[in-house]
């Protein structure tokens, strides 16, 4: 993974093509009582420390580039797929079925099949490595336990921006794996 943003001391990216945003300091989430026994529990469970600056930090950041990598597979696979898919039914619609021949348009039709059947194996082949990588699941799970800790402290009174960390839930392939290989960031050029 590489990060091509150039990003200040204490930011991050909280979504794809967003502007960065400034962490919010683990004192100021510990602050609220439930936020701070959510955090304890959640760190416990997902064998990280959501209070550690530096840690939650680097985690969002690697949750940044997660996101940039699924989405630049899907985009370089999913474009073609519905540009092939979109044009060969335009193109049936429009001229192949009025062909006089049956064995063109059945040359055709299984053409198209072929292309489209290719197309959406390596679409698919392609999502499932990515959401079904164990290491990246385990860094959503804590990019979305950390969001719930977050979440609450704003709840109970700290001064944490409405969508902070600016990104959504992962409605699946969240699961932590305590076996998997922990991911770590490229270089930082020593920035924390």
């Amino acid at each position: 993974m590489d990060e091509p943003t150039e990003l200040g001391e204490w930011e991050f990216i909280g979504r794809r093509g967003g502007d960065p945003v400034r962490l919010v300091p683990g004192e100021v989430i510990a602050a609220v009582p439930e936020a701070r026994s959510l955090a304890e529990q959640a760190g416990r469970e997902l064998r990280f420390d959501f209070l550690d600056d530096t840690a939650v930090l680097g985690m969002l950041r690697l949750r940044h580039l997660d996101e940039e990598k699924m989405f630049n597979a899907g985009f370089a696979l999913g474009v073609p797929l519905a540009i092939i898919g979109f044009g060969g039914g335009v193109y049936w619609g429009g001229v192949a079925q009025y062909w006089e021949s049956s064995s063109a348009q059945t040359i055709y039709l299984a053409a198209m099949a072929a292309a489209v059947l290719l197309l959406l194996t390596l679409f698919v082949r392609s999502a499932v490595s990515h959401w079904g990588d164990r290491s990246r699941q385990s860094l959503r799970a804590r990019a979305k336990r950390y969001r719930d800790v977050a979440h609450a402290a704003r709840r109970g009174g700290a001064d944490i921006p409405v969508h902070y960390p600016h990104y959504g839930p992962y409605p699946f392939a969240a699961t932590f794996h305590p076996d998997a290989e922990e991911l770590t960031l490229p270089d930082l050029k020593g920035r924390p």
